[in-house]
């Protein structure tokens, strides 16, 4: 009979729970351990989960654990990169979420371990494994849009940052950018062929804040939120981003904008056809001379029934079979990279070459 995989998880917040049900439904794994700095948060997923082995320092669980075999970084985003590294050096392959790190240089330094290790580090790009990008990689692998020169992508929200952690900058790194609009800029990226990126603009604005008069706020809150939390993050940013093809990608994110709802939306603009998710899939093209809308009839909204699950799935297969990962390393640090420089061209007013 065949091992389990242990697995561990570094980060007991609410996206760990997402984590945590992958690995509990794949019948390859054992959850074997869990740490966080929140004792109360520890503990709670520990109960949940049946976990005994409890740890509140990784560097500890990783020495007195050698027989864990993978971890995921599930932790607050200025600690992604020296608890990934510290489980690298350990022996661990490593799924760490999303964005890799607190920048790019940062992210760097999680590759170099990683390849020193000769372990696995999987990003947590999660939206590569929707069933809308399944559709539109069959659609682009099949050419119906030609070549994608252009591309717009949005991810807003009105109401105000989660809190917690989310809105102070020494802990996020960020706001909206590197916690919303890393999820479509890589998804858009990667659909349209995961193109060196060389240049980009942007601008972050800071005015609204978190919003604190605001009484009905919904929406997602994180656990770590108190009533005394920080917001020195962007409430909203806009940015190009130029890729070595000669494409470009247009892309807005906001915690906070008066706005009539909240948006997430891509759209594909190619030589052949054009597609947009909105959340269904539109396809847009001619027909014997006349334009066309196609709809297609089975449903292709986002669906985020089984979309972790297909992302914990395939980091258990990566470690199990040393099969190719979806989500290598090298993604992780160009994505950082490019949010560094939205960053930077907000600061300074400029456009920022990207090396």
């Amino acid at each position: 009979m065949v091992e389990k995989t242990k697995i561990a998880v570094i980060g007991c917040g609410n996206i760990a729970g997402s984590h945590l049900r992958g690995y509990a439904n794949n019948p390859d794994v054992e959850i074997y351990a869990l740490c966080d700095i929140d004792e109360e948060q520890l503990n709670k997923r520990g109960e949940e989960y049946h976990v005994s082995r409890r740890y509140t320092d990784c560097e500890t669980m990783l020495k007195e654990l050698p027989e864990i075999e993978a971890v995921s970084v599930c932790t607050w985003n200025s600690a992604h990169a020296p608890c990934a590294i510290a489980a690298l050096k350990a022996g661990k392959h490593v799924l760490c979420e999303k964005p890799m790190a607190y920048n790019a240089q940062q992210a760097e330094e999680m590759l170099a371990a990683a390849k020193e290790s000769g372990k696995l580090l999987m990003i947590g790009f999660v939206r590569r494994f929707g069933n809308d990008c399944a559709v539109l990689q069959d659609l682009i692998q099949d050419d119906q849009l030609g070549e994608i020169y252009y591309a717009k992508a949005t991810y807003l929200r009105r109401h105000g940052n989660p809190g917690g952690w989310f809105g102070d900058k020494s802990r996020s790194g960020g706001g909206p950018l590197i916690d919303l609009g890393v999820h479509v800029i890589d998804l858009t990226r990667y659909l349209m062929g995961n193109h060196k990126p060389v240049s980009v603009y942007g601008a972050a604005f800071h005015k609204l804040g978190d919003r604190p008069g605001i009484k009905d706020r919904p929406g997602y809150r994180s656990v770590s939120a108190t009533e005394k939390d920080i917001c020195d993050v962007e409430d909203s940013v806009t940015a190009l981003i130029r890729f070595d093809n000669g494409s470009v990608l247009s892309v807005e994110a906001s915690f906070a904008l008066n706005l009539e709802k909240n948006r997430g939306d891509i759209e594909f603009f190619g030589t052949k056809g054009g597609a947009k998710l909105d959340p269904e899939l539109k396809i847009f093209s001619s027909m014997s001379g006349y334009m066309t809308n196609v709809e297609l009839t089975r449903p292709t909204a986002l669906s985020f029934e089984g979309l972790f699950q297909n992302e914990i799935n395939h980091f258990v297969e990566c470690v199990r079979t040393g099969c190719p990962c979806r989500n290598p390393a090298e993604d992780g640090v160009a994505i950082m990279k490019i949010l560094d420089g939205i960053y930077e061209s907000a600061r300074t007013g400029h456009e920022v070459i990207l090396d």
